[in-house]
Formats: structure tokens, sequence, C-alpha cells
């Protein structure tokens, strides 16, 4: 009997420890994420005592470097939003299309060679990615768009969607392969056809995975760097046409860290403006997501 207590009382222990442990864990993930936030607040507020908020978002002109200074941060969101789109009208059709030939079609042989290469696209390092854009893409799109300059938004845009396609294709592969295997078979009993199982009956049990996916890759395209660096050019613009140059809030961020400006100074403080608007637009995007799926599954 004794041993039998002791068994338990150190199983006990042992069950505390890990929750501790899991606990302290979460907690760590809060608090850098407040404490993040907590700096860029600090900061932008400094900002925001210096220029009215007011200018800030609605100003279509950002020259924070140059005489007259202008500050309105639109040209900033307009180029990461546009580059954003081109991204995700490659990696959604591509990524989710991979996924259901991954996880409905390939036999298992197939399956296990291909998402290795797959993902393997997920481990290049950006800067590659960028001078990839730059010095490939770029000429071979001029050979189609002759007034296309050699920073642009289009081939950041394109090369950007093909990075994301591994997030998109893995994680809504494995939601798909997560939905029970009766499913499909009621599914068929029933007389459906393959793709009638695959698209009314998989993917919409797998909906929520699909849209965590979407909203991974939209964060990432939103928070991508080097890419909008090397290949989308400098110059904060609103423009719809994507053969122009362009500049991201993560591109102007990039250019001020460098210190071309001085510590401290109003310039200075436009990237944690900046960047604060970066965060919000990424809370956003993840709101809209939660909602998407919440509304969903209401209706359903």
């Amino acid at each position: 009997m004794n041993g039998v207590k002791t068994s338990k009382r150190t199983q006990h222990i042992r069950e505390w420890i890990i929750g501790k442990f899991l606990l302290a864990s979460a907690l760590v993930s809060v608090f850098t994420t407040l404490a993040i936030l907590g700096v860029l607040l600090l900061e932008a507020v400094s900002f925001f005592q210096q220029v009215s908020i007011v200018e800030f978002f609605t100003e279509t002109r950002w020259t924070p470097l140059f005489e007259p200074q202008y500050f309105g941060v639109l040209p900033l969101v307009w180029g990461t939003v546009l580059v954003t789109i081109i991204a995700l009208s490659v990696a959604v059709p591509i990524g989710l299309g991979s996924a259901i030939f991954l996880s409905e079609y390939a036999p298992d042989r197939l399956r296990r060679g291909v998402k290795p290469v797959l993902e393997i696209l997920a481990g290049v390092p950006t800067v590659v990615y960028g001078y990839f854009a730059l010095t490939f893409v770029t000429p071979l799109l001029q050979n189609f768009f002759p007034q296309m300059i050699v920073f642009n938004a289009l081939s950041a845009g394109l090369v950007m969607g093909i990075m994301i396609i591994p997030m998109v294709a893995s994680i809504s592969e494995d939601a798909m392969l997560a939905v029970p295997q009766s499913f499909r078979e009621g599914a068929y009993a029933l007389g459906a056809h393959r793709h009638e199982v695959v698209l009314g009956i998989v993917v919409p049990s797998a909906f929520s995975g699909i849209v965590a996916s979407f909203i991974l890759a939209i964060s990432r395209a939103i928070g991508e760097t080097m890419i909008v660096s090397i290949a989308a050019g400098s110059t904060p613009k609103l423009t719809f046409n994507p053969l122009e140059s362009i500049q991201t809030m993560t591109g102007y961020i990039t250019q001020i860290s460098l210190g071309e400006v001085p510590f401290g100074s109003l310039e200075y403080r436009t990237i944690f403006s900046v960047g604060l608007t970066l965060f919000l637009v990424i809370q956003v995007v993840n709101l809209i997501g939660q909602w998407m799926v919440i509304r969903y599954w209401k209706r359903y």
C-alpha cells in the first residue's frame, strides 16, 4: 500500500510540475506580446505628440525624410496590401489545390515523397527569394510588360506567393487528413463522387484549419521584409499599378533601421508608429479569421 501511495504522490508531483511548466510557457508568450506592444505604444505616443494622428491615417503622402515632410501612412499600408493580394492570388489556389491533391487523391507513397519536397520551399532564406525576384522574375516579366521597372510590386508579390505556398498546403492538408474517414465513407455510400466528397464534406469539415492556414499566410505576407526590401523598391505611393515601385511598412522599417536617421528624432520614431500600425493590421486580420470560423460553425 505504501508503494502505491508513493507512486501516486510521485505522479501527482510530476503532473503539477508539468502543469506549471506549461503555464509558464504560455505566460512567456503573453508577456512577450504585451512587452512588444508596450514598446511600440511608448514610442508611438511620443511620435503622435508631434504629428497629428488624423494626418497620419488620412494623408496620402509619406515623405518623413525629405522637405516638406508628410506623415501619411496610407501609401505604406496600400503597398503592403497590394503585395499581399498578389501573393495570396498565387498561394491560396496553388496551396489549397496541393493540399486537396495530397490528402484526397495522391497515393501514400507519392504523398510521402511530394510533401517534404514542397516544404523545402519554406526553408529557403527570404533574401534568396528577394534576389530571385529581382534577377530572374523581373527580367522574365519585362518580356511581357516592357514598361515594368526593375523594382516593382508584381515580382515581389509573385515570389512571396511562392514562398508561402508550403504554409497553406501543409496546414490545409493536415486539417483535411484530420477529418474522420467515416465521413468520406458515408458520402460514398450515398453515391457521391470523389469531387463531391472533397468539396461537400472534407473541405467544409476542415474549414477552420483551412482558414487558419490562410490567416497565417496573410500574416506572413504582411510581415515579410527581405523580399519587398530587395524587389519591391522604396517609393511609397498610392498606385493600383503593380508594375510600379512601391514601399511596404516592413520595407520602410528596414530602411530606417539601417541607421540613416539620428536616434530619438522624429524620423526615427516613425518606425514605431509604422510598427504599431503593422501590429494592428495583423490583429485585424486575425479577428476577421476568427469571426469567419465562428460564423461558419453557427450557420452549419
